[in-house]
């Protein structure tokens, strides 16, 4: 066939599914880039609804198995080291995610790994979802026994269930519930610690001077980096902040600050409020130690039942700790649910080339947590987050310095974002070379493999291997393994004059909807032009542009 034939030829017929798949991804914009014509909300509306989504209690008894193990001091040190790395690594990511309105696959495809490359980081981030749903589904399961009675193995089943019905509606249904719900787990969570230190100030010199089981209180580097190892595996967060903020609306002069101050306060500046937290957690650990001994001072409804102890009616103390168990538990988990059914969903199309619906991974999410919540996965907590650390590390800190080295300062990377199949190489060596030589030497260096004394280096491992190798393999690559084709065949600029992407609107002649300009590209048998979604479920690859 000629090419002026196969530019007129009809268009093919549309595959079974297409329409429901259609429908189910305009909801969320699954595997796509959010269109401008959704993003209604406010830049501090979409910051509530990210920060909400971190209201989670895992960051206590990940605070409190630092600061019983290590020691006070150490584990301060250990809290601050990883919150300024997830603030640094976290910042070019949500910048990405905030402006060009796409998810952090779609941001990993085109900063280093490619098409398909990205998918092992999708399966990364899709595991870290599972995992810390697994982790507040087993606290809100303490709290329910605690509460009311019930045999854990039911507790983890109603927190797995609970969250299913929320879940569904994405964006819109999560935003209200975030903004609604924020207000009251502040209050629950800051009242009681305000009151401990107010009315009993020798609490806070007994925090400060408590040793920890494995030391003798003293500061030193070995307890701080296995400290930080752990903190570090919440790394991965950024990846669910990044589904809120890709509903930012565009960045503008007149919006310029507060867009800015949403961005900042809701990207890398989530880990804040983590460090806070974490913090807040050895503190109750080492108040309540002495009263409930060290496996459940770990326990963030025991934590906060005796905290609330200390400043209530006895009546009150049991249903306000365990609302604020369900409250944080419901607020995290509808976010570990719905970024989770994402990533699966993005990996399974790709290599698939079918979309299944995003349910299906809502519940193969909650399946594989509900799994980790029976098999007891809290009482090993610290070696699941410490040995997962090193993955997520060498993940978010390639992605970060492809944005911040190769894009800004080698100009080796496209400044644009790309994710569109057609205009991505399958795989770039960049991202994934650099991917999995920080991850498995540092895995190697976690499990004692390069002996005791580098152990508790792995986690900076993974970040110093990630951190060189990136820029290195891109020079060495000389950057041609990142875009496939510079023109997708549209003459529409993909950028408007503010240098947000173009809210023009084109016609998908496979799934027959509207897209804006950012979301399709020309089509390689016909005169049109074909979504993303479109573009990623062609088996046959007839719309896909050749390389060029």
């Amino acid at each position: 066939m000629t090419t002026a034939e196969s530019r007129t030829a009809p268009a093919p017929p549309r595959a079974a599914g297409t329409d429901q798949a259609t429908k189910e991804t305009l909801e969320d914009y699954t595997l796509r880039f959010a269109p401008r014509s959704y993003r209604r909300w406010t830049p501090m509306v979409v910051a509530t609804t990210a920060l909400g989504g971190i209201a989670y209690m895992a960051d206590f008894s990940i605070g409190a198995g630092i600061g019983l193990a290590h020691g006070t001091g150490n584990a301060l040190v250990a809290i601050a080291v990883a919150a300024v790395v997830i603030f640094v690594t976290g910042l070019p990511l949500a910048y990405y995610g905030a402006r060009y309105n796409i998810d952090l696959d779609l941001i990993t495809r085109g900063s280093g790994f490619g098409y398909y490359g990205s998918v092992l980081t999708s399966v990364i981030f899709a595991s870290f979802t599972f995992i810390f749903f697994a982790l507040e589904g087993s606290i809100m399961a303490q709290g329910l026994k605690l509460g009311l009675g019930l045999p854990l193995w039911l507790g983890y089943l109603v927190s797995t269930l609970m969250v299913i019905p929320l879940v569904i509606y994405g964006m819109k249904a999560l935003s209200k519930l975030q903004v609604w719900t924020t207000p009251v787990w502040l209050l629950l969570m800051v009242g009681p610690l305000v009151y401990l230190i107010a009315h009993d100030p020798g609490t806070v010199d007994r925090f400060l001077r408590y040793p920890g089981t494995d030391g003798d209180g003293d500061v030193n580097t070995a307890s701080v980096l296995l400290g930080a190892g752990v903190c570090l595996s919440l790394i991965a967060q950024i990846g669910e902040q990044i589904d809120y903020l890709r509903f930012m609306p565009p960045k503008t002069p007149e919006n310029r600050r507060t867009w800015w101050t949403a961005v900042v306060m809701a990207g890398p500046g989530w880990v804040v409020l983590g460090a806070l937290k974490q913090a807040i957690g050895v503190f109750l650990a080492v108040y309540i130690l002495s009263e409930v001994g060290p496996a459940a001072a770990t326990e963030p409804i025991q934590q906060f039942r005796s905290a609330f102890d200390a400043m209530m009616p006895s009546w009150l103390v049991l249903p306000l700790a365990v609302a604020l168990v369900v409250i944080s538990q419901i607020k995290i988990n509808v976010t570990n649910a719905y970024s989770g059914s994402l990533a699966w969903t993005n990996s399974f199309t790709r290599v698939t080339r079918h979309y299944p619906g995003r349910m299906v991974f809502v519940l193969v999410n909650l399946g594989f947590a509900l799994a980790l919540m029976e098999a007891d996965m809290f009482s090993f907590l610290n070696s699941i987050l410490g040995f997962y650390s090193n993955c997520a590390i060498a993940w978010v800190v390639t992605v970060a310095t492809d944005i911040g080295v190769n894009k800004y300062l080698l100009h080796l990377s496209p400044l644009q974002p790309e994710f569109r199949r057609g205009m991505l190489h399958a795989v770039n060596p960049v991202g994934v070379v650099s991917f999995v030589a920080a991850s498995g030497l540092s895995i190697a260096m976690y499990f004692h493999a390069l002996g005791d004394t580098l152990q508790p280096y792995s986690p900076v491992a993974a970040a110093l291997i990630a951190f060189v190798l990136t820029p290195l393999t891109a020079v060495a690559t000389k950057g041609r393994y990142y875009l496939r084709r510079a023109d997708d065949g549209i003459a529409e600029p993909l950028l408007d004059a503010d240098g947000n992407p173009s809210a023009v609107t084109f016609d998908c002649h496979v799934c027959l909807q509207s897209y804006e300009r950012p979301d399709l590209a020309a089509c390689a048998t016909h005169d049109a032009m074909v979504c993303s979604l479109c573009l990623s479920t062609d088996g046959a690859a007839d719309h896909v542009l050749p390389a060029a």
